[in-house]
């Protein structure tokens, strides 16, 4: 039985659905910059969710979006010579790349907000038809203090939001908690033609309508990371439910910050991490058990050694599994059909616990190298290990290479060039010849600084990554 942890009501729920079909919609990035390791962190919690689903046995419609009109992105158009469609598409393609190099699975529906002005519009009109929406010279704002379950998704009161309010000087609002529907036309801007003049949508309203548009009027999972708790997800309930006059979403989901150093990571701290630098470092592989190695919904403390260790973690299993095709290719050939998985399946079922996913694939893999160390080749016991871990690597996204490919994906990151690898190698080796064994030892010395480890064996020398 699935549970999850429900932000609205502050506790796991049995999950819930009329037959087997779930409707998810997750707030996608604001495409005006490369993504960051805080983006790799709902994409690769999400993938999780989407794809255990699936194993699950559920019908997926997943819906991802791009935010692809925003203040963020008219500036940096702006600044550059540029225009929003130019700095979108260029984030858009590099998010796209990012999220294809993590292995996370497309979606079902990737909509973009200036795809979907027409049922943005529509949406606005029901508000102010209904007396939740008002205009003001162009603009439209939605009136806060009008729906009467205002902060049921984050706990606050319209008390303490109000204490804190202001309203900027450029706004012209009945109320200072009342937000943006609908923007009214400003030099240097995109837009669009609307009742109430020309402009552009709001932040908020693009998510209502894009998942009303795709999935329908009320969903069963919406999710995205706690930044987006408050404000974003409450006025999404608010305008969703005054618009539709039904529940949005019936469980909301919301996953942990990146703290890099014990600070929330955040352009203002200038401690970004983008997902290119990452994978310039360390494999697919290794951020994705990094970041799954901790529950979703919990901070994930992002060191200079972090990255390292989850790389030692792969590295084990590929060093494990190279260990069997070798000593017990017997087991690899015999993974059974019926795995026993309910240690997976539970830890999934308990609101997605990926980190005790990742722990229990580590026992098997403990188990494999005690049975190849005993001499004792209990091939069935291996095969059954590795059947487990490869059900596990379906639902994680990972553990689904060779040992070649994995280990040739960590050479092609080393420091040195392959080819100035090999000229030391053979340096060495000619050093050795002649029974230059300092010279040899230097060469050994100066590749393990720079992270090339050397290992000699009967069929000659070779070499890895340091991890």
């Amino acid at each position: 039985m699935l549970k999850i942890f429900n932000t609205k009501t502050g506790a796991k729920e049995e999950f819930k659905v009329s037959g087997n079909r779930v409707l998810m919609y997750v707030c996608g990035p604001t495409v005006y910059d490369l993504s960051h390791i805080g983006h790799a962190r709902s994409a690769v919690s999400f993938d999780a969710v989407y794809r255990y689903l699936k194993y699950a046995g559920y019908e997926v419609k997943f819906a991802k979006n791009y935010t692809d009109i925003d203040d963020k992105i008219i500036n940096r158009a702006n600044k550059e010579g540029r225009t929003s469609e130019d700095v979108a598409a260029e984030f858009i393609k590099a998010y796209d790349e990012d999220m294809a190099s993590l292995g996370v699975e497309l979606p079902s529906i990737r909509p973009k907000a200036t795809e979907t002005i027409e049922k943005i519009i529509e949406v606005i009109e029901r508000l102010v038809e209904k007396g939740f929406a008002y205009v003001m010279d162009g603009d439209v704002y939605y009136s806060v203090r009008k729906f009467k379950e205002y902060g049921k998704l984050s706990g606050k009161n319209i008390e303490d939001l109000e204490a804190g309010a202001r309203v900027d000087v450029n706004e012209r609002k009945n109320d200072p908690l009342d937000f943006a529907l609908w923007k009214a036309s400003k030099p240097n801007e995109p837009k669009w033609k609307s009742p109430w003049g020309e402009g552009r949508p709001g932040w908020h309203i693009e998510c209502s309508a894009m998942c009303l548009e795709h999935l329908g009027e009320t969903i069963d999972i919406h999710g995205g990371g706690k930044d987006l708790v408050f404000p974003h997800h409450e006025n999404e309930v608010a305008q969703s439910e005054a618009a539709i006059g039904k529940t949005f979403a019936r469980y909301w989901m919301h996953n942990g910050f990146v703290n890099i150093e014990s600070e929330k990571m955040s352009k203002s701290l200038g401690n970004i991490l983008t997902i290119k630098e990452v994978l310039k470092r360390n494999t697919a592989e290794s951020v994705r058990l990094f970041l799954l190695s901790s529950h979703y919904r919990s901070p994930i403390e992002y060191s200079a050694d972090s990255l390292v260790e989850a790389e030692a973690k792969a590295s084990r299993f590929y060093k494990t599994l190279e260990r069997v095709e070798t000593e017990c290719p017997e087991a690899v050939k015999n993974i059974p059909d019926k795995k026993n998985i309910s240690a997976i399946t539970g830890a999934m079922d308990d609101d997605f616990n990926t980190a005790a996913v990742v722990g229990e694939v580590f026992k098997e893999i403990a188990d494999i190298n005690r049975a190849l160390d005993s001499g004792k080749k209990d091939v069935m016991a291996i095969a059954a290990s590795l059947g487990i871990i490869k059900e596990a690597g379906k639902i994680l996204g990972t553990f689904d290479k060779t040992p070649a490919a994995y280990f040739g994906e960590l050479k092609a990151m080393a420091a040195l060039p392959k080819e100035e690898i090999e000229r030391l190698i053979n340096e060495r080796l000619e050093a050795k010849k002649n029974k230059d064994f300092k010279r040899a030892d230097a060469i050994r010395a100066e590749l393990k600084e720079k992270g090339i480890m050397l290992e000699d064996t009967a069929s000659g020398t070779v070499w890895t990554v340091k991890n």
